[in-house]
């Protein structure tokens, strides 16, 4: 047999070696795009390279150990330090998927927070222009006016106009006054619109080192998106290899340690059938939550009307209109925008509400919004475990505070609208079980509220 107890140390060895491995140090921001997208590229490799294969023992292997007392106890040892090697790959996968999750959430937090920046103080430089653009239209209607009485040697006009007209003097001193007084408008509405176009250029200035500071950011969030996916992927492959084999090991295990020496069909006939049992349990699981699901889209079509009715408030997850459903049931617990700290989980959240919270209980089923292809699938900070799936049209939406083992999807793979992707939970900076759903435009938050509402699936 050529399976060994140093197959599995050095799979296990390679694997925490490959999943150290990160990016290197960080460099100025004018440098990120190209070390940020190196970073990610060795990360994918790392993680995708295939790992030294291990040999598992055959049951004739087992059979053939069984035999000798010495060989049976060294073969029982490698097949405990496999099932024990199989449990810390997935440990040490899994810790690498919530690391590189919580760097994609941080590097995600500040691209959004950026961009809320630049798109502030663009915002406050056009006020500024059209301020300053005012400004310079009245100094030019009052300058104008001030030409046509009698352009800037106002004082002789004034007294040749006085003399000719043979007004009083005090007529002349009121014209005089009224004059000074348009001079010295004119003058301060001058100055004012100089002001004005000055702090618009300097807010202008501010706003184009914010946008180039958001491309950077930019940059280094779809690095840390493109590292988490690997890490996600890599996590949930040495889960599935885990699954896949533990149940043999275990079993070939039991037949090393049975001193009456059961045969090996008897425990190949155990492992057939506690694996068509499982299969058959899964399938009912499956069968009984498409019934749900089906039933309380049913219901929400009852309460709700037709796909041609107007939509009101209290639809029913999972609910299609117009190629758009209800990502979940329940209130909304809160809204899009500032708001206080919250912390939960171990984590705190910031101090902008990125999305809406809907109320559904633990466990109850998530759906996804639209069509789309799932982005990334797996842990992310203080959102827990996070779903984000992308319309391709510059679209996506997002699904936070999943429970453990609630991703019902995987990165790459295409839903449908109303598809169940994922359960509620309470994971991250979260106090309690509900779903943060949020939408992006052109990698830009938007409220949720409106844009559901405006596609006839409102939340709440």
């Amino acid at each position: 047999m050529k399976s060994t107890a140093h197959a599995v140390g050095r799979t296990v060895r390679k694997r925490r070696g490959s999943l150290r491995a990160g990016p290197g140090p960080r460099l100025r921001r004018r440098s990120i795009a190209a070390t940020g997208f190196l970073a990610a590229v060795t990360l994918v490799a790392t993680l995708a390279a295939p790992a030294q294969a291990v040999d598992y023992p055959t049951w004739q292997d087992l059979q053939n150990a069984k035999s000798n007392t010495a060989a049976a106890a060294s073969q029982v040892a490698q097949i405990q330090e496999m099932i024990a090697g199989l449990t810390v790959q997935v440990a040490q996968t899994q810790a690498e998927s919530e690391k590189r999750g919580a760097e994609f959430r941080v590097a995600q937090e500040k691209l959004d927070e950026a961009t809320r920046r630049a798109t502030d103080l663009q915002a406050q430089a056009d006020a500024s222009k059209v301020t300053a653009d005012a400004a310079t239209r009245q100094a030019g209607q009052l300058a104008a006016q001030l030409y046509r009485t009698g352009g800037t040697d106002l004082s002789v006009n004034l007294f040749l106009d006085g003399q000719g007209a043979g007004k009083s003097a005090d007529a002349l001193l009121s014209k005089l006054g009224s004059m000074s007084k348009l001079v010295e408008r004119s003058s301060d509405v001058y100055d004012q619109a100089q002001t004005a176009r000055n702090a618009a250029q300097a807010l202008g200035d501010q706003a184009k080192i914010a946008q180039t500071e958001r491309e950077a950011l930019r940059v280094e969030a779809e690095a840390a998106l493109v590292a988490a996916q690997a890490a996600a992927e890599a996590a949930a492959n040495a889960l599935a290899e885990s699954q896949a084999k533990s149940l043999e090991l275990d079993a070939q295990l039991a037949f090393m340690q049975d001193a009456q020496a059961t045969t090996t069909a008897g425990y190949e006939a155990g492992v057939a059938e506690r694996a068509r049992l499982a299969a058959i349990e899964a399938e009912r699981a499956r069968v009984a939550q498409a019934a749900a699901d089906a039933a309380a889209a049913a219901a929400s079509r009852n309460s709700g009307g037709g796909s041609t009715g107007s939509a009101g408030a209290g639809l029913g997850g999972g609910y299609v209109r117009n190629g758009w459903a209800v990502p979940a049931s329940g209130r909304i617990t809160d809204g899009f925008g500032p708001r206080p700290v919250v912390c939960g989980g171990g984590s705190c959240s910031k101090g902008f509400h990125s999305g809406t919270d809907i109320g559904a209980g633990c466990s109850a089923s998530i759906y996804a919004a639209n069509d789309g292809v799932v982005t990334y699938a797996g842990p992310n900070g203080t959102y827990g475990n996070f779903v984000q799936i992308s319309t391709g049209d510059g679209i996506a939406t997002g699904y936070a505070h999943i429970r453990s083992g609630g991703i019902f999807v995987s990165n790459g793979q295409r839903v449908s609208a109303g598809q169940n992707i994922a359960s509620v939970g309470s994971t991250g900076a979260s106090t309690g079980c509900h779903l943060h759903f949020e939408v992006r435009s052109n990698g830009s938050l938007i409220n949720p509220q409106p844009f559901m509402a405006d596609r006839g699936v409102p939340l709440g």
